[in-house]
């Protein structure tokens, strides 16, 4: 046997293009389309690089107040980590452990499969609904775990309180997870349950909203049960996940409120518009509750318009998956770079 029969065979998760040209319109990887806090860019430039010499602080304790205190907890119910696909990894390790297969929507946040393959975690998926949406009554099944984006990935669409409470309730006996990557373009936050429901964990990540996506900070909300779990999991492999500068410029972005929602409120704004005018154009654009938009044409290729739109240097998402093969995803840019945006699609269309 040769040593290539050792090596370890998976699909990797494939993330948006990165693309190296300029002048381009980069709405494809659902960053924020605005500079971090200004308070947060004040933390770096003020940081004292002769700390870097040592290593940072193990449990990233400031930070984990900071968040705390932000989110209403306790410290002992806040985690941290290398963002937040860092601390599903360390939850995917830490909870799903039985044989029971754990459960997820068929249309989700595509890393959940590579996990489980990479860390040999069976699993079951319910579909969708016509309407994309999750129906929670699939996940009565006895199981090795529940988790899911709330708002879902890649559709945009989000689900409320008594969804939230009736999975976790008819879950008892398993940990579930809410993936709270965009919940704050709209969606509703579970973080308040985590005081009534022990086996609920909820992750967070400061890419999206808080426009720090090049740090890599990312968190888990949940009982001191739960977090204690992973960080004995994240101690038996890497005790120092978070930097002393992302700690740093972490805890100036939970402090600078006034600046987050603020640019929470333009993203906001943006996708308003650009959802209605995409659908006066007669695109088929779903409610989106995050900081991207699915949508589609019935006369219209979406993988040629995403080719299309390449060509122009404007870099949207696609997918050649089951059931969204005729859609694309489209990030919230700013209102310059979603005009230009606009005004390529009609060019696609005028062309056709």
């Amino acid at each position: 046997m040769s040593y290539k029969d050792k090596l370890r065979k998976i699909n990797p998760y494939v993330p948006g293009e990165q693309s190296k040209e300029k002048d381009i319109v980069k709405i494809n990887a659902n960053e924020n389309p605005y500079p971090p806090s200004p308070k947060a860019t004040a933390a770096m430039r003020d940081f004292d690089t002769e700390k870097l010499r040592f290593y940072p602080n193990a449990n990233a304790t400031i930070l984990k107040e900071a968040l705390a205190k932000y989110y209403g907890v306790g410290v002992e119910n806040v985690f941290v980590g290398n963002g937040s696909d860092d601390v599903l990894a360390l939850a995917f390790q830490s909870f799903f452990c039985s044989d029971k297969p754990i459960a997820y929507p068929d249309i989700t946040y595509s890393f959940y499969p590579v996990w489980c393959d990479l860390f040999n975690v069976p699993y079951v998926t319910y579909p969708l609904d016509e309407n994309f949406r999750i129906n929670v009554e699939d996940y009565k099944a006895e199981n090795g775990g529940v988790v899911l984006p709330n708002p879902n990935a890649p559709t945009s669409l989000g689900e409320g309180e008594e969804f939230v409470r009736k999975l976790v309730e008819y879950n008892a006996d398993s940990v579930v997870i809410i993936d709270e990557a965009y919940v704050d373009f709209g969606g509703y936050s579970s973080v308040a349950l985590t005081k009534e429901y022990p086996n609920l964990l909820v992750t967070g990540t400061f890419s999206k909203s808080r426009s720090l996506a090049g740090l890599r900070i990312g968190f888990a909300i949940g009982s001191a049960e739960l977090i204690g779990v992973l960080e004995a999991v994240k101690n038996s492999y890497n005790s120092y996940t978070v930097d002393s500068l992302s700690i740093a410029m972490g805890i100036a972005a939970v402090e600078d409120d006034g600046y987050f929602k603020e640019t929470i409120g333009k993203v906001i704004a943006t996708r308003t518009r650009v959802t209605n005018e995409l659908r006066a154009l007669g695109f088929e654009v779903l409610d989106s509750q995050t900081n991207f938009i699915l949508a589609t044409h019935d006369g219209y290729s979406m993988k040629e318009l995403f080719e299309y739109l390449k060509t122009k240097k404007v870099f949207i998402r696609y997918f050649s998956l089951p059931r969204i093969e005729k859609y694309v995803r489209i990030t919230i840019g700013t209102d310059d770079e979603m005009d230009r945006f606009l005004s390529e699609v009609k060019g696609f269309l005028e062309d056709r």
